[in-house]
């Protein structure tokens, strides 16, 4: 099949690996490059759900990520008193043909780092080449470089929220959108909560806490990711979106001392951690374009949401996986390809930014805190089961992991996007 030469993408992240994966597994020459002049495992855990795991184990990484990760099998939702409001199977136990896995963000790009070099060569990935512009020239777009240029066919720009490509294109966009949330991260080495497979969202909007494990350890431990999140509007602590700035434990730990469960002791899961990252919650409009000429944006790049329903790595890998079906089936018709990606991924990531707006699946947990913010006897009173799955389900169809979605076993690089 006719492919372009080549394509340069533009960010090493999540995202941007996957890409050129991807479209390396279709036959077409990559370039990716990165600001940094080395790749460190940076961040904390993410959690990777079963459409976004089926598709790296469509690019043969599975076996590998089960090996460094966790894979959780239930899901607790709960109050800030610790009272249960509801729980579901998650992954395999739900029924899924792949699992949800949780993991560090550093050792998943690790493996698909590895993998790019392993399969495409070191000569791919070109660090400390700071991106600037793109300029459209007779021969094709050219990314345009700190120190020099790289022609292309075709330019994917996953270069994250503080996008330079997105921000040549709506220079007038400003910054990202803060909701007066701020969101602490941070890993500690714990006794396993409950049986080591268990997710859990305690709280409301106004403060949060969510916790699951990544990685099992010896003697019986294990890293136990862990987001804190309180509503403060005008904290001047809201004043950078980076997810490697550090945070202080004194801004966010004596608010959740009382947190202490006979099955969850939040507060020595918080002050456990050797370090915590700080990161408000942001997101940015959706924009009406991603692809000007034969540049287009992904992941974080094109649609900035909140970090709700462990949607971000995921809907990024989901976007890699679809541009890469899309060159494979309109190729050598580059523009049509890139119409069709977008036409496919535009609508969906813009419904998933306004769905987590409406707290997406948690949306639960603050109706009970509404209607019960004392506590209550039996949670059947204040809300119902049917009241919880229809929000729950409903959120897993507009992100694309409703269980029927995912029984036919079709990777995205297979599916039959409009002609």
């Amino acid at each position: 099949m006719p492919t372009p030469a080549r394509i340069v993408i533009v960010g090493a992240g999540i995202g941007g690996l996957t890409t050129a994966l991807s479209l390396h597994q279709i036959g077409v020459d990559v370039v990716v490059i990165d600001a940094v002049h080395e790749l460190r495992p940076l961040g904390v855990g993410i959690n990777l759900l079963p459409h976004a795991v089926r598709e790296l184990d469509d690019l043969g990484l599975l076996n590998d990520l089960r090996r460094q990760s966790i894979a959780p099998d239930l899901l607790i939702y709960c109050t800030r008193r610790g009272q249960e409001i509801w729980r579901e199977r998650r992954g395999l136990a739900a029924g899924y043909p792949w699992p949800q896995l949780s993991i560090h963000r550093g050792t998943l790009q690790r493996v698909l780092l590895d993998a790019l070099i392993d399969r495409v060569g070191p000569e791919a990935l070109h660090l400390g080449s700071r991106f600037q512009r793109v300029e459209e020239r007779p021969s094709g777009p050219v990314a345009v470089l700190e120190r020099g240029d790289i022609d292309a066919d075709v330019i994917v720009a996953a270069d994250g929220i503080h996008s330079v490509a997105r921000a040549q294109r709506y220079p007038d966009e400003g910054a990202p959108l803060w909701n007066g949330a701020l969101l602490w991260r941070g890993i500690a080495e714990i006794d396993p909560v409950r049986d080591g497979r268990t997710m859990v969202w305690a709280g409301c909007p106004d403060q949060k806490f969510v916790g699951y494990p990544i990685a099992d350890l010896p003697e019986g431990k294990q890293s136990f990711n862990f987001i804190a999140e309180l509503r403060r509007p005008g904290s001047d602590l809201a004043k950078a979106e980076d997810w490697n700035r550090r945070g202080s434990p004194e801004d966010f730990l004596p608010d959740f001392m009382p947190w202490t469960f006979d099955w969850l002791d939040v507060p020595a899961i918080i002050g456990g951690a050797p370090e915590t990252f700080l990161f408000p919650m942001v997101d940015r409009e959706p924009i009406p374009r991603w692809t000007f000429g034969r540049t287009t944006l992904l992941g974080d790049a094109a649609h900035p949401m909140y970090p709700i329903g462990s949607n971000g790595a995921s809907q990024a890998i989901l976007d890699a996986r679809v541009l890469a079906g899309c060159i494979r089936r309109h190729a050598p018709d580059m523009d049509q390809a890139l119409a069709r990606y977008e036409q496919a991924r535009r609508p969906a990531t813009a419904a998933i930014v306004a769905a987590n707006r409406g707290l997406g699946p948690e949306r639960p947990m603050m109706l009970v805190e509404q209607r019960a913010p004392a506590g209550f006897v039996e949670i059947s009173a204040v809300i119902t089961p049917d009241e919880i799955a229809a929000v729950t389900e409903e959120y897993r169809r507009v992100a694309g992991f409703a269980i029927s979605d995912l029984q036919r076993g079709v990777t995205l690089l297979n599916e039959p996007y409009p002609t």
